[in-house]
């Protein structure tokens, strides 16, 4: 609603550019290079990246101080103290699923070991149902985004959920 108080996206956009701005103003320079030389193609790639990487939304106020005290300042998960809807959360209780963590690692944003810290939370989970993955020379968002993911990272999250069907 109108007047609401956020986190603005611009603003978190504008922290996540400014954490690797030298690789972000070489890209807008081959964009331009590219966009001068005919190249379309190429520059389309760049462009590309960039329509997915600026589509940033809001966070309202609750949620982001929210996430910052219970997953951040207390951590409540790692600790046994996370409750949902009145109801303690209780990792240690998930059986019957497969779990796969993904870590990148040139990741500024989630240290090495923070993604995979849930197989010891998962406590109930058989070791044949846990499984690790870590890409080399992948940041925050190549873990999720663009060529590594496509070929490197989701053949292994595809592979797993084929293996569990």
């Amino acid at each position: 609603g109108g007047g609401r108080r956020v986190y603005p996206g611009f603003l978190q956009l504008t922290a996540f550019m400014a954490m690797n701005s030298d690789r972000h103003v070489t890209a807008h320079r081959k964009l331009h290079e590219h966009l001068a030389a005919g190249e379309t193609a190429e520059a389309e790639k760049i462009k590309t990246f960039y329509d997915e990487y600026f589509a940033v939304l809001d966070l309202t106020e609750e949620f982001y101080l929210e996430t910052i005290d219970r997953v951040f300042q207390k951590a409540e998960l790692a600790t046994g103290a996370f409750t949902f809807r009145g109801s303690k959360v209780d990792p240690g209780a998930i059986r019957n699923t497969a779990l796969l963590t993904v870590e990148g690692g040139r990741d500024d944003i989630c240290a090495l070991g923070q993604t995979s810290a849930a197989h010891d939370l998962c406590r109930s989970l058989r070791p044949h149902l846990k499984r690790h993955h870590l890409q080399a020379n992948v940041g925050h968002y190549g873990v999720f985004n663009g060529k590594r993911w496509e070929r490197e990272i989701y053949p292994v999250v595809r592979n797993l959920i084929l293996a569990m069907e």
